[in-house]
């Protein structure tokens, strides 16, 4: 699966990790786990609801997640937002 970021993503993925430094390299390690596997079950991937019921989201730490759209045909993933399960949610 090849990663893509959304046109916004970047700029919310600096300001997450300015305040979070300590989580980069875990973030590392789930975008590679993406990449290879994204239904591994250790990233926990989930399909979201409700008005955001085109999305997925996986377990960055219990509080922040990565929300995502999981396009099988394209075989790409397009990481959307990151931040608490509220800020996504």
């Amino acid at each position: 699966m090849q990663l893509v970021k959304e046109k916004s993503y970047p700029k919310r993925e600096f300001k997450f990790f300015k305040k979070h430094p300590d989580l980069l390299e875990k973030y590392g390690i789930i975008l590679k786990k993406l990449e290879n596997d994204p239904f591994e079950p250790s990233l926990k991937l989930h399909k979201l609801q409700g008005n955001l019921e085109k999305f997925h989201a996986v377990r960055l730490t219990y509080e922040y997640r990565i929300v995502l759209i999981l396009q099988i045909v394209d075989e790409q993933i397009v990481l959307v937002d990151i931040g608490t399960h509220d800020d996504v949610y």
